[in-house]
């Protein structure tokens, strides 16, 4: 992997960090290609059981940088090839779908302003963990573009289509209470803990019943778009396949013994 996205793997943990604190983490093609190839390298790995998505320096992302975008626009203009903006079929889309369809868990550790694509990146973790020094902001409308990163499937999952609409239409800055208070931030930390706290959640992700957890985040993401009845036969479906896990027999055995589960991931 590329120096602007560092990737390290330990006891099933994969922590990917945004590495260009200079630049506030703002993701240049450089930058792009390494997280997309970071968190699909996570999601097919089978020693993988969680993934911690963190950063570098002051800022979580602020997104796409736009620096390197005007030379891009500019290019464009002058060769006509109009490619600037399939950055988002070619990056941004292959990272949200490898964030959000893989089958384990995946937690933010956002240690400061995750703005554009980066509150976006925020957004399709299963789990945020928040510093009270973070912020929020949508700021596409601010540089007269619309969503990506699958902002306009998240956000209004979260906080509401009223909501999201204020925040797409009228971009602000969303502080971390805020963002508690909204449901954007899961738990909020001091600035000091923030990289201890996140990584002791996602180690205890990674130290969890992981088929349970696809099922989950799989369940979670089929009922946002079908009726309870379809719901209802996935369910069926899902714990079908959980119940046959090893980690579920472990988990029934030490209940009965009055005893910690020690999971296997399978």
């Amino acid at each position: 992997m590329a120096d602007t996205v560092l990737y390290e793997v330990g006891e099933g943990l994969a922590t990917i960090t945004l590495n260009r604190p200079d630049a506030m983490n703002a993701m240049n093609t450089e930058a792009k290609v390494a997280l997309r190839d970071a968190v699909q390298a996570a999601a097919a790995d089978p020693a993988v059981r969680a993934v911690l998505l963190t950063a570098t320096g002051r800022a979580f992302c602020v997104g796409q940088d736009l620096k390197e975008h005007v030379g891009s626009l500019t290019a464009d203009r002058e060769s006509g090839s109009g490619q600037t903006m399939s950055t988002v079929r070619e990056h941004y889309n292959p990272i949200m779908r490898a964030l959000t369809e893989m089958p384990k868990p995946v937690v933010a550790g956002v240690n400061g302003v995750a703005a554009g694509a980066g509150f976006g990146f925020a957004l399709a973790a299963d789990y945020r963990v928040v510093a009270e020094t973070a912020s929020f902001n949508t700021s596409f409308a601010g540089v007269a573009l619309t969503a990506d990163s699958g902002v306009s499937w998240t956000l209004p999952r979260i906080v509401g289509p009223g909501r999201a609409a204020d925040l797409l239409l009228f971009p602000r800055t969303v502080k971390a209470q805020e963002a508690y208070e909204l449901g954007i931030a899961n738990r909020l930390v001091p600035a000091d803990r923030l990289a201890e706290e996140a990584a002791s959640v996602a180690r205890t992700l990674a130290a969890g019943p992981t088929v349970a957890y696809a099922a989950l985040k799989e369940s979670l993401a089929f009922a946002a778009s079908h009726s309870l009845a379809e719901t209802l036969e996935k369910e069926d479906e899902l714990q079908t396949r959980a119940g046959a896990s090893e980690d579920h027999a472990i988990a029934v055995q030490a209940f009965i013994a009055k005893e910690k589960p020690q999971y296997l991931g399978r």
